[in-house]
């Protein structure tokens, strides 16, 4: 289940079928009346106006929408006597831009243009906000994303990083947990250069945390470690000794991340040879 909006106090559903954005319309119909969102969407769906702008919007995104049911909607829209709900709108045209979902997450969805033309005609007031809060839920998101393409550009690249460990510091004669703790011992190279501490130093400060602390990293970050990683990997091959690759990595992490946070980080500690 996506995440829901806050608008005004009323929690908004949404979710994505297809690659078309959808927001519930029977949670913003509970804004003007929590007892009558199904007459209230009837009611909005049985305006001219309304079916002029669904049919339009279908056939701009629609290639199997029906334009000959649709005109037959629109002769009767209007009338006193014309009803809709949406069921019959998705079932007669093949509208995508509705969706009747059942069940307990159940209710109307709309593609997010039309949920904002609902929206206005239930309140300007309420259109306005919940632009406003889709917008900030869709940063959110993208930031997200940003975060994700990091983190596995990180990954990727520490496939380098081991297999440099691998071809150049690991003998045939060392047993499966002595590798094991090459490895450890490389990745501890490039969290204390950038976070300035081990892996076990920051499980005992954050016990209560999930995963490790390379999840927990943000952007830049993230960044900066597959920059580390491509750049141990090179200095391994060179032969350069891990105590002389911390120092090196700990100066280039606090360059990189004073470039990509514009100044605004506090710097690591610097890391002294042994």
């Amino acid at each position: 289940m996506k995440p829901k909006l806050q608008v005004l106090e009323q929690d908004i559903s949404t979710m994505t079928k297809d690659g078309i954005e959808y927001i519930c319309i029977t949670d913003i119909a509970r804004f003007r009346n929590v007892d009558r969102t199904d007459i209230i969407i009837g009611n909005w769906l049985r305006n001219r106006n309304t079916i002029e702008f669904l049919g339009i919007w279908e056939q701009l995104h629609n290639p199997n929408f029906k334009p000959i049911e649709f005109d037959g909607f629109k002769k009767e829209a209007g009338l006193n006597s014309f009803t809709l709900n949406s069921k019959q709108w998705i079932a007669s045209t093949g509208a995508i831009g509705l969706i009747s979902k059942a069940g307990r997450y159940g209710g109307t969805y709309a593609q997010k243009d039309i949920a904002f033309e609902f929206a206005s005609w239930i309140s300007v007031e309420f259109k306005l906000y919940l632009i406003k809060e889709f917008q900030r839920l869709k940063e959110q998101e993208n930031q997200h994303i940003g975060w994700d393409i990091r983190r596995n550009l990180a990954k990727v690249n520490y496939l380098i990083h081991t297999d440099a460990i691998k071809e150049n510091l690991i003998p045939d004669t060392l047993t499966p947990q002595q590798i094991q703790f090459v490895y450890a011992s490389e990745a501890d190279v490039l969290n204390v250069a950038l976070f300035g501490v081990t892996a076990k130093q920051w499980r005992e400060i954050n016990p209560s945390l999930k995963g490790n602390l390379r999840d927990h990293a943000n952007v830049h970050q993230l960044v900066c470690l597959a920059n580390l990683e491509s750049l141990n990997a090179h200095f391994i091959e060179q032969g350069v000794s891990q105590s002389e690759r911390v120092v090196k990595l700990n100066a280039l992490a606090i360059r990189q991340m004073g470039i990509l946070t514009a100044n605004d980080l506090t710097p690591l500690p610097q890391i002294e040879a042994e």
